[in-house]
């Protein structure tokens, strides 16, 4: 597919670049990384990427922090999405120690997974 369109593989070629980017052991070389991505962004012009490119710009100080601390709050939003899911479906619950009860049980790890 890459040789039959020219701005697929670019995009292709950003895609990687981009995951090149977060697959960085540290800051240095994440901020050498990001730039080589910002740059081949500002080159290809591909409107695919405009939003990207453009959050990345405004958010790279705090992005890059990331490269500093190895800590993420993915658990916790893993937990929230499940219980606004669980909510969504819970709907007729009708006490909140019914609601707690499901979203514990919920959470602990099925024995067979």
């Amino acid at each position: 597919m890459l040789r039959f369109s020219d701005k697929l593989a670019q995009a292709y070629a950003l895609k990687e670049q981009f995951y090149s980017f977060m697959d960085a052991p540290d800051r240095k070389t994440a901020v050498h990384r990001l730039e080589t991505f910002l740059d081949a962004c500002d080159q290809l012009k591909l409107s695919e990427f405009k939003d990207c490119r453009k959050m990345l710009r405004n958010w790279r100080p705090y992005i890059l922090n990331a490269f500093d601390i190895p800590l993420s709050n993915g658990f916790t939003e893993g937990c929230n999405n499940a219980i606004k899911t669980l909510k969504r479906l819970a709907f007729g619950f009708r006490n909140f120690h019914s609601f707690r009860a499901r979203i514990l049980l919920s959470l602990i790890p099925h024995p067979y997974s």
